[in-house]
C-alpha cells in the first residue's frame, strides 16, 4: 500500500485497532501506526496532513 491508497490503510487500521475511534488519534500517531502495518511500503516523508485526514475520514467510514 502507499499513501495514496486511503481506504486499504482505513480498513486494516480498523482490523488492527477495532476498539479504537478514528476521531481519538493524533496525527503523529496515525503516522506512525501506518508506517507498522505489514502491507504499506512508502515513503515516510510523502505523507501529509490531506492524506493523515483521507485515511481517517475512510477509517470513520469502516468503523461505523
Amino acid at each position: 500500500m502507499k499513501w495514496t491508497d486511503s481506504r486499504d490503510i482505513a480498513i486494516e487500521l480498523c482490523e488492527k485497532f477495532p476498539d479504537t475511534d478514528p476521531k481519538t488519534v493524533r496525527f503523529t500517531d496515525l503516522h506512525q501506526w501506518i508506517l507498522e502495518l505489514d502491507d504499506f511500503d512508502d515513503e515516510p516523508n510523502r505523507s501529509n496532513e490531506k492524506i493523515l485526514e483521507a485515511v481517517i475520514l475512510c477509517w470513520l467510514d469502516e468503523w461505523q
